[in-house]
């Protein structure tokens, strides 16, 4: 595996600081795409970033794109950046478009260019499914996106197969379904109502505001999905495939391990706003990840308990830290 090079796109999201710590631990090269910005936020690679490189570029600008490839010269290419969150692809969709659609597109495109040897992961997701067709979804299961974002990510997976076939490239695309974890952003729910319950038991705050507790998705830990996405790119033929759990939990089951697990009762604290309900909702989202376990021999570890409890000790831990910090200064 030594001697190996990577590019990922979007590094210093979730998914690709773990990503990046996967490799690094493989002997990997890493090198990260990042966009030039006047506040730089890389709080999730802190602890790598003497091991990663970092490069500028952008996916509104195929001539970065190519320049950073130009500048790698990878063997493999994770292309996670996007406007990856839901609620903010209604208020701006054409920017969603730009980025999550045709901004896989501008990466394709450099790649057949510049490297067309390199391997391709794009990251596909579960909200192509939508309103879905059947249950559980599978990589045969049709599309039927439902906000913006998923009809993105459609026009992304099918470029990369439409490049994948027309080309000759060895592109593949994760349909992955919703991953978590405490590095997860603040505005996803999961992050929400986890930070929120460590707030609570701290006393910092005594409610929660959420949208539709019956809503059910297929929640994993991202630090597994990671290794499915490079599973992937380890295959000799390069195939899309679904990555789940196979299991599927609703709002406010979350809702009610997280409160449990620091002894508090959920219905005390959480109140039900219509302005979190989508405009159109996606009420169930269900894997079928037999073709991932057959193929790639790739299972989940963490269960979905253990990851709503990690992801509540997480933000307690550093809420306490912040606390504990802010009462030093006072005495001081």
């Amino acid at each position: 595996m030594a001697g190996k090079s990577a590019l990922i796109t979007g590094v210093t999201g979730q998914d690709g600081s773990y990503l990046a710590e996967l490799l690094l631990e493989k002997g990997y090269r890493v090198c990260g795409m990042v966009r030039r910005a006047s506040t730089e936020n890389f709080q999730r690679l802190e602890h790598l970033r003497d091991r990663l490189q970092l490069l500028q570029g952008d996916l509104l600008d195929q001539t970065s794109i190519a320049s950073v490839l130009d500048q790698v010269r990878p063997d493999e290419v994770y292309n996670l950046a996007a406007m990856s969150f839901v609620p903010t692809s209604w208020q701006k969709p054409v920017l969603t478009a730009e980025f999550t659609a045709v901004g896989v597109t501008r990466v394709l495109d450099a790649l057949r260019q510049t490297c067309p040897r390199a391997r391709l992961y794009q990251a596909s997701s579960s909200e192509m499914f939508g309103k879905v067709q059947e249950t559980p979804q599978n990589e045969k299961t049709p599309f039927y996106p439902r906000s913006p974002y998923g009809v993105a990510k459609v026009y992304g997976h099918f470029i990369t197969v439409n490049y994948r076939e027309s080309y000759n490239l060895f592109a593949c695309s994760g349909i992955l379904f919703n991953h978590e974890s405490p590095r997860r952003g603040l505005e996803f729910v999961t992050r929400k109502i986890t930070h929120a319950v460590a707030r609570i038991k701290l006393g910092l705050a005594t409610e929660l505001r959420l949208g539709n507790l019956q809503a059910k998705r297929d929640w994993g830990f991202a630090g597994d999905y990671v290794r499915a996405m490079w599973l992937m790119l380890q295959q000799e033929q390069a195939e899309d495939y679904v990555i789940g759990t196979g299991e599927t939990h609703s709002v406010e089951e979350f809702v009610a391990i997280a409160f449990d697990h620091v002894n508090l009762d959920w219905r005390r604290h959480v109140v039900v706003d219509p302005q979190f309900y989508r405009p159109a909702e996606v009420d169930l989202l269900l894997a079928d990840p037999a073709k991932a376990q057959r193929r790639l021999g790739w299972k989940p570890e963490v269960s979905f308990e253990r990851l709503v409890k990690m992801m509540v000790d997480a933000d307690l831990a550093a809420l306490g830290k912040g606390a504990g910090a802010a009462t030093r200064t006072k005495a001081a």
